[in-house]
């Protein structure tokens, strides 16, 4: 029994390192909302240099960063977007691109790999006709997280890029996991990214930074995204204290992506897994596999039942509700090795099966609804 409490929550728990600190509180900093904090100039340009674009812009968070992106590309109101029906944008940014922007989604379906079939892609694209709206752009998600941090190839991305060229279409990548697909399928994070005319690039969940995204693509796209954040109160002053603490995320963390692959392998006992997640859907119908459900994020996530969540508290574990039927734990940097043994969430998924009235203390009443994360 464990004997203290490990957060699993969410990956968005983590805390800063003490380089991070020491990174932060020695910042040169000034006013970035009129473009001169040299911190975040450095920052930006080393981050447009990474991902193979021309420049790049901090933005407060992955969706902001994908709500500017989506609204520079549809800038006319009545524009559409066409995304899978499993993506970030689409279930988890609170409808925003419609709410804000006023584009349309045009949805087509996440095949459990994370892609879209390019011929319903090219299908969904509308032609020109008073009736409809006008197709502006065509978003990815790399890795595919509601697909289990699938990793979209390069060679796929390449493809969906020049439908999006031939078409007269922009591409967009929300890669709040790029730097896992990179590392798990072995190519340059600038050559994965390079058919996309803007990535977003998250730096507080894999990478560990606080607080923040990074929107990259061309010059032109990136002077119109800072209208655009400026209009959506994401301009902050002395913003290098944070972009600080992101160059020493990007520094010290892509080189142990790997590592944390590795590990999401071995807490999942499954050769399946990709990167930092693992939902293998062949898999979620199948009641004593579902402690494969779990997510890896410099450390580990997991999804379990909801029913488990008291249960979990008595280990002194703490977790979000995801779903009806399913829970989120992830384990970050602070939580440490061993502290959450795989033979935990096996047994609690056994003793959630011994059913009948043992099911009774471990629901303990709760309500079996959640938001979106």
């Amino acid at each position: 029994m464990a004997s203290k409490v490990v957060d699993l929550r969410s990956d968005t728990v983590t805390k800063p390192s003490e380089a991070m600190r020491a990174a932060m509180a020695a910042a040169d900093v000034d006013d970035d909302v009129v473009g001169v904090d040299p911190t975040a100039q450095r920052f930006q340009a080393e981050m447009a240099a990474l991902m193979g674009k021309e420049a790049a812009l901090f933005v407060p968070s992955g969706t902001m960063g994908n709500l500017i992106s989506v609204l520079v590309h549809c800038d006319v109101r009545g524009s559409e977007v066409i995304l899978g029906d499993n993506s970030h944008i689409h279930v988890y940014e609170n409808g925003g691109i419609s709410t804000i922007g006023g584009v349309h989604p045009k949805t087509v379906r996440n095949n459990p790999d994370g892609t879209m079939d390019l011929d319903k892609i090219v299908a969904a694209i509308r032609h020109q006709d008073l009736h409809y709206p006008t197709t502006r752009l065509i978003c990815l998600e790399n890795t595919q997280g509601n697909c289990g941090g699938k990793c979209l190839s390069v060679e796929y991305t390449d493809k969906v890029g020049e439908i999006a060229k031939n078409h007269g279409l922009k591409l967009h990548i929300d890669g709040a996991r790029i730097f896992n697909a990179s590392v798990a399928l072995g190519v340059p994070v600038d050559r994965l990214v390079k058919a996309a005319d803007s990535v977003s690039v998250c730096l507080s969940k894999g990478l560990g930074a606080p607080v923040g995204s990074v929107i990259v693509g061309s010059k032109a796209f990136i002077g119109k995204a800072k209208i655009l954040r400026k209009t959506l109160g994401g301009g902050m002053r002395q913003v290098g204290v944070l972009c600080a603490a992101a160059h020493v995320a990007v520094r010290d963390t892509l080189g142990k992506l790997a590592d944390d692959h590795r590990k999401a392998k071995v807490l999942a006992d499954s050769a399946s897994v990709e990167t930092n997640m693992v939902c293998p859907l062949d898999h979620l119908f199948d009641p004593l596999k579902f402690y494969y459900v779990i997510v890896l994020c410099v450390t580990y996530m997991c999804f379990i039942r909801y029913s488990l969540i008291s249960w979990i508290h008595e280990y002194h574990l703490t977790c979000y509700a995801k779903s009806w039927n399913s829970t989120m734990c992830v384990q970050c940097q602070r939580v440490q090795k061993g502290e959450v043994p795989f033979s935990y969430c096996r047994k609690a998924v056994e003793e959630l099966l011994k059913g009948g009235s043992n099911l009774e203390h471990l629901t303990n009443g709760a309500a079996k609804s959640s938001y979106g994360h």
